[in-house]
């Protein structure tokens, strides 16, 4: 799997919506939904952790069994964008909560 073809593959798919997300002409950005369904579809791609930014947008890393993994994140205005992908995703078990008092 190589991932820039993933990346013109997406961009393909999702270009339409570009114009709408305010970002990066490099970026590929899209429905949240369809960014989902593909990846779902032709990684085995879910979410599996998420977090919101200070400036308000979602955060998302989807994974799969394979150890695939993309990041992307949705803007306040419903856009979301990719913002990077790999291989080899391991889930590390969590050591601590923090500090003891």
């Amino acid at each position: 799997m190589r991932y820039p073809l993933l990346a013109a593959a997406l961009a393909a798919f999702f270009m339409p919506n570009l114009a709408q997300a305010q970002v990066s002409p490099a970026a590929v950005c899209g429905e949240r939904g369809k960014f989902l369904a593909h990846l779902g579809r032709s990684h085995g791609e879910a979410p599996s952790a998420m977090g919101v930014t200070a400036t308000g947008r979602v955060l998302e890393v989807l994974t799969s069994a394979k150890g695939t993994w993309t990041i992307i994140v949705t803007h306040p205005n419903g856009i979301s964008c990719m913002v990077t992908a790999g291989q080899a995703w391991e889930y590390l078990e969590r050591i601590t909560e923090g500090p003891t008092t």
